[in-house]
């Protein structure tokens, strides 16, 4: 019954589109940017089960795992104190992708979205647009405190782009460290400690080219930041050879000055089934998963307090190696 109530709710799915590029959102399923296509190329992680509801608690390896999510208040999930006194508990990944969303105005693109676990609105605005030589995604985001209470809060954009083995992971080139946050088997090392970009060392010994994509058989699936980055350090890039195509992601270091990299090349999920095999290029707000760690970067929205920012993702035609990024 379940499922095909979601077949039912597939006749209010959001496609954007223009000339070649095709952006589909699935509102019911948390805002969920479902496939952004050029031509027949789908550049998002095909989902690994069907399309279900999802409920408040469960995993987010207990859903389809796939496509573009918004994490937000926090990735992992973690107990946090409130200004009064009290607490709550955030949920895997956040509440955002568990929840409806709601078209806002007359624009086909913005949606938003109400937290469960804290008092937070969202709104994001999404336009697609095709150049000469491009297609641009424009996403703009305002998260606004509901409650009557100071509440902390993190965000990071979800996008899993699909890769093959030998695509590669472009930063700038003056980004020669990142922050571990996990690494299956620990092949990295331990949570917290430094890595090297591009090379990095291996626990075991060895080193290994983190830009490169692997095989689904190499089970590798790292976590890692970049950051606090500065106004010339406002991107990354994927390029995918095989696809003939560079993604560029571009985002305002002002407002989210981190950016987090999900390498998963059949590494997760740990669970019996199909695996991952994608590169998320993830501007956020902080360095951390969990909004339960605390520093710096932390942030609280008084109440009635909202915060904007954006990104934009570029996706071009892959340049010669002369014309690299």
């Amino acid at each position: 019954m379940a499922h095909e109530k979601m077949a039912e709710r597939e006749n209010e799915n959001v496609v954007l589109k223009s000339g070649d590029l095709s952006l589909t959102l699935l509102p019911h399923l948390g805002g969920k940017i479902s496939s952004i296509r050029i031509g027949d190329t789908e550049l998002l992680q095909a989902p690994l089960m069907p399309y279900a509801p999802r409920t408040q608690t469960m995993a987010f390896d207990e859903a389809d795992a796939s496509g573009w999510d918004e994490c937000l208040p926090s990735v992992a999930a973690c107990k946090v104190a409130l200004a009064d006194g009290s607490s709550a508990q955030i949920p895997d990944h956040g509440d955002l992708w568990r929840v409806e969303w709601q078209r806002e105005g007359a624009v086909a693109g913005t949606l938003r979205a109400e937290c469960f676990s804290l008092p937070l609105a969202v709104v994001r605005s999404l336009a697609v647009s095709e150049t000469r030589t491009s297609w641009k995604l424009q996403l703009r985001y305002t998260v606004t405190n509901s409650g009557n209470v100071g509440v902390p809060w993190s965000w990071a954009a979800h996008p899993l782009f699909a890769v093959e083995a030998g695509d590669r992971i472009v930063l700038p080139e003056s980004i020669h460290t990142l922050r571990l946050e996990g690494s299956g088997g620990k092949r990295l090392g331990k949570n917290g400690e430094t890595v090297s970009w591009p090379i990095a060392w291996l626990a075991a010994g060895g080193e290994t080219d983190l830009s490169v994509a692997q095989s689904i058989d190499s089970g590798i699936g790292d976590k890692l930041f970049a950051g606090p980055l500065g106004a010339t350090e406002s991107w990354c890039a994927l390029e995918r050879p095989g696809a003939g195509l560079t993604i560029r992601v571009g985002f305002d270091s002002a407002a989210t000055p981190y950016l987090g990299l999900w390498i998963c090349y059949g590494g997760w999920p740990d669970r019996p089934g199909k695996k991952q095999m994608c590169v998320a290029l993830e501007p956020a707000t902080a360095p951390v998963d969990s909004l339960a760690v605390t520093g710096p970067w932390s942030r609280t929205l008084a109440p009635g307090e909202s915060f904007s920012w954006q990104m934009t993702v570029t996706i071009e035609p892959l340049q010669n190696e002369s014309n690299r990024l």
